[in-house]
């Protein structure tokens, strides 16, 4: 059995490292790329201007958005100004004083915050060559980084070091290979498919072990992706999804039009899927396993039998999941096509929202899919390595 699934694996290990040879790009390439692209648009939210860090030092009342000495023309029609002073960038020290917009949608600003600038080039001490664009937030994502980090290593102990290395390797992978891949113009489903099987031949043994219980997991994990993928291409094409949205609008004019925008909405459904994908299967595995070892003479219909009923509880919650992790990412624009008084019919079939549909009824295919092809995958694995166990330790004369 051990034989059979690495004889089943092994395709899939030969298809992701033949993805990886002829979808990397060269570092010379993607720097080519890169470098178009931030000499063209900048950094996301600055345009052509260079980011510089400040901290405010005073946010007056609201005044004429032309000059901040004369009042403003009614409440929330005029602009704050802003005092800043600028940590790095081409004056670092200067004291700088820009006007802020005061409608209801922008930000406030108090003493203290910590705020990046773009700078437009020119004279370094103009201030109408500076406007305030963001909020600098590395603190407190470090500090939470920092306690989510903990955490997993109190509860998980050497298994939850494992998860954070496993979780590094994921995040490698997606930095390192997925985007520079893409955006060198490489197809994005053949991409998120051999990240996704890279991420399940190195995060699954790492995290839980080399194991005929670990094979099977990814086995399962593997064949519900491709079913996945599969249909994602059947319905974004069917639904006549384009995958145009505010931010591929804006990676259309970055890397132009050669890019595969529907391609890319594809490759998110199967990266998004797979992170809950391989926690069915995991446990479902684990499921059977420890059913096993409870009673080593129950049947293969008993194994399967009893797992499943675990199953149906762990999907029916990570399909409840998927809906609400989808639903609460686009929140802001379901309530928006709700105040324009659109009806159901009108709101499910938009192309934003039909993004999200397809999303999560093709992951929860997937997700349903995984429950018996793992379960049943895993209740043969396990009573084939069990008896061939028995066997072995019988003939050596040893105790069975």
């Amino acid at each position: 059995m051990r034989r059979l699934l690495a004889a089943l694996l092994a395709p899939c290990a030969v298809a992701v490292v033949v993805g990886l040879v002829l979808l990397t790009p060269s570092p010379s390439e993607y720097a080519r790329v890169a470098g178009g692209a931030r000499s063209g648009q900048g950094a996301p939210g600055l345009g052509t201007q260079t980011p510089v860090d400040g901290e405010v030092l005073r946010a007056a009342g609201e005044a004429d958005c032309t000059d901040p000495n004369l009042p403003s023309p009614g409440p929330g029609e005029g602009c704050v100004a802003v005092v800043v002073r600028l940590a790095d960038g081409p004056a670092p020290g200067a004291t700088i004083t820009t006007l802020v917009p005061a409608t209801p949608g922008s930000p406030r600003f108090a003493v203290g915050d910590p705020v990046v600038l773009g700078w437009a080039g020119g004279d370094p001490t103009d201030p109408l060559t500076y406007t305030i664009v963001d909020f600098q937030r590395g603190p407190p994502l470090l500090l939470l980084g920092g306690v989510f980090a903990l955490a997993v290593l109190l509860l998980g102990r050497w298994q939850g070091l494992a998860a954070l290395v496993a979780l590094g390797v994921t995040l490698g992978v997606l930095a390192l290979f997925v985007l520079p891949a893409l955006a060198t113009g490489a197809a994005p489903v053949a991409v998120a498919l051999t990240a996704s099987g890279l991420i399940v031949g190195v995060v699954l043994p790492l995290t839980h072990g080399w194991s005929a219980r670990t094979a099977t997991a990814a086995l399962g994990t593997l064949a519900s992706l491709g079913l996945i993928g599969l249909l994602a291409v059947l319905f974004a094409a069917a639904s006549r999804l384009t995958g145009l949205g505010e931010e591929s609008s804006e990676l259309v004019g970055v890397l132009g039009p050669g890019l595969d925008v529907r391609g890319l909405l594809l490759a998110g459904v199967v990266i998004g899927a797979l992170g809950v994908l391989d926690d069915v299967t995991v446990t479902q595995t684990s499921a059977v396993w420890e059913l096993h070892r409870a009673n080593p003479a129950a049947r293969l219909n008993d194994l399967y039998g009893s797992a499943m009923r675990v199953g149906r509880d762990h999907v029916a919650s990570a399909v409840n999941t998927l809906v609400l992790a989808y639903a609460g990412a686009a929140l802001p624009l379901l309530l928006l096509f709700a105040l324009a008084g659109r009806g159901p019919g009108d709101l499910l079939t938009a192309e934003d929202v039909a993004q999200e549909v397809v999303r999560t009824l093709v992951g929860s295919i997937g997700l349903v899919a995984s429950v018996p092809l793992t379960t049943v995958l895993a209740a043969v694995v396990v009573r084939s390595v069990s008896t061939a166990t028995t066997t072995a330790v019988t003939t050596r004369g040893e105790p069975a």
